[in-house]
């Protein structure tokens, strides 16, 4: 299973938001920047984000994209869950079904012994990262040594 490069970035880009600018809004152009990700590119994964209720922006210079709860609340699952629509090793248990439901998307759908093997791994992958949350991963940049960046915008000079 590869995640895709739109969940990457995503942790990447609210792990940025929550260590750099915290409650404050974040504009895409500093995040863009700092991270190394596409402006357009940014713009989009923040659409699903915003859809998830994750981030929310505000309009005007003092504007920008802020996180919608705390960091302790966002866990890497729902940002990867926004981002792709689902958390799942392979395609073949996606069509995992009951009787009555909608045909299989594996003609092997529930007379497979792997399935097994394939739901609990993305059963593990889940739990893990629902277990990680937004402040975790501030947490371990301040452990690494990475240097907050101060907001120009928020700054006053007398």
């Amino acid at each position: 299973m590869k995640l895709s490069t739109k969940s990457r970035y995503g942790v990447r880009a609210m792990f940025d938001m929550a260590f750099h600018a915290g409650t404050l809004p974040a504009q895409i152009k500093d995040i863009s920047r700092r991270q190394n990700i596409s402006p357009r590119y940014l713009e989009q994964i923040f659409q699903d984000l915003k859809k998830a209720g994750l981030l929310k922006s505000r309009r005007g210079p003092q504007g920008g994209y802020s996180l919608t709860r705390p960091a302790e609340e966002i866990t890497v699952k729902e940002i990867v869950l926004a981002a792709e629509g689902e958390l799942l090793l392979v395609n073949c248990i996606k069509g995992r079904r009951k009787e009555g439901e909608a045909p299989p998307t594996c003609e092997f759908d529930n007379q497979c012994l792997t399935q097994h093997i394939w739901i609990e791994g993305s059963r593990i992958l889940g739990d893990y990262f629902d277990s990680i949350t937004l402040k975790d991963l501030c947490e371990q940049g301040q452990e690494m040594g990475l240097e907050k960046e101060l907001d120009h915008r928020f700054m006053y000079f007398i």
